[in-house]
């Protein structure tokens, strides 16, 4: 009776597997703040991209972690075709093709030696316009890597107008625009710091938004639309379902949601520690995300939970 009338259905195809590609490493490396996640070698990435696949997860998002040699001011391993995030997408692709929905993380703090997800002024300052043409040209080289949907994560003004525009310019009309439209400058992101191998001093405050605000975040939706967002996502997802479900009902584009490391690491700790039950808590979690308005769920769970939902209904 209960599952006849629930008004909140979770499916496979509502998840997409964030996913870390790490360079130079012939094992996979294991994130100690996450267990179960870690930083994969290029094979490895392939198999946990056929294995979202056949669970029925709809994408993978990923994320390239480069030698710590190769990072510099402007971060540009990011913009290198051989980088090894342009490698790592040109492998799913062959992999898995159209099958499943490759996307990607469009920022620089991976790549640079400061962390931030900019060019730095001379006084370290981010400089909003010069980083803006270092997303052009990320977005054309992932593209050209076979990318189907780039996701610019730094919060730049702006950022969404150019990176279509530059798309366009090579003839990527095709190629989606994931907006990040309300990422929050959260505590919950401390684990995420490590899976990337952030060098990261100080804080993003002043270009992620201030948890405290909703109205913000409706400010930087209305923009993001403006200039050409295909999608639009809230993070973290959970400590802000309030603004979650006031993006779905603003638009008529498709809403997603990160759930981020934090979120994740809270669970499998408490899991751990035998205070919740990991399974329900996982579920649980995503339904609420979901019921919240989420059309697409991004969680490090997404693999795992596609197979119990599909055994489910078996």
């Amino acid at each position: 009776m209960r599952r006849m009338v629930a008004e909140t259905r979770l499916d496979p195809a509502d998840l997409i597997l964030p996913a870390f590609v790490r360079e130079g490493v012939t094992e996979p490396v294991p994130i100690s703040a996450m267990p179960g996640v870690v930083q994969h070698t290029r094979d490895t990435l392939r198999k946990a991209a056929v294995e979202a696949l056949e669970a029925g997860v709809s994408g993978i998002m990923l994320f390239g972690v480069p030698e710590e040699a190769k990072k510099d001011g402007l971060g540009t391993a990011g913009t290198d075709p051989d980088g090894i995030l342009q490698v790592a997408i040109r492998d799913v692709r062959a992999e898995v093709g159209d099958e499943l929905v490759i996307m990607s993380d469009l920022c620089l703090d991976e790549y640079t030696d400061h962390g931030h997800c900019g060019v730095l002024t001379d006084d370290g300052r981010v400089d909003n316009d010069a980083t803006l043409e270092r997303y052009a040209e990320m977005a054309q080289v992932q593209a050209d890597a076979g990318v189907h949907v780039v996701g610019p994560s730094g919060m730049m003004d702006g950022q969404v107008g150019v990176i279509r525009d530059a798309l366009d310019t090579i003839g990527k009309e095709d190629v989606s625009i994931l907006a990040y439209t309300a990422k929050y400058s959260s505590a919950f992101y401390g684990p995420f710091r490590e899976a990337v191998g952030s060098s990261l001093k100080g804080d993003r405050k002043t270009y992620q938004q201030d948890p405290a605000n909703l109205r913000e975040s409706m400010r930087e939706l209305a923009l993001d639309l403006e200039e050409g967002a295909d999608m639009v996502m809230v993070k973290p997802a959970g400590p802000y379902l309030d603004v979650l479900a006031k993006v779905a009902e603003a638009v008529d584009v498709p809403v997603a949601a990160y759930q981020i490391s934090g979120e994740y690491a809270m669970v499998e700790a408490a899991a751990e520690k035998g205070w919740i039950d990991r399974d329900k808590a996982v579920l649980e979690t995503l339904t609420g995300i979901r019921r919240a308005g989420a059309q697409m769920i991004l969680t490090y769970w997404a693999t795992e939970a596609a197979r119990k939902l599909r055994s489910a209904r078996q």
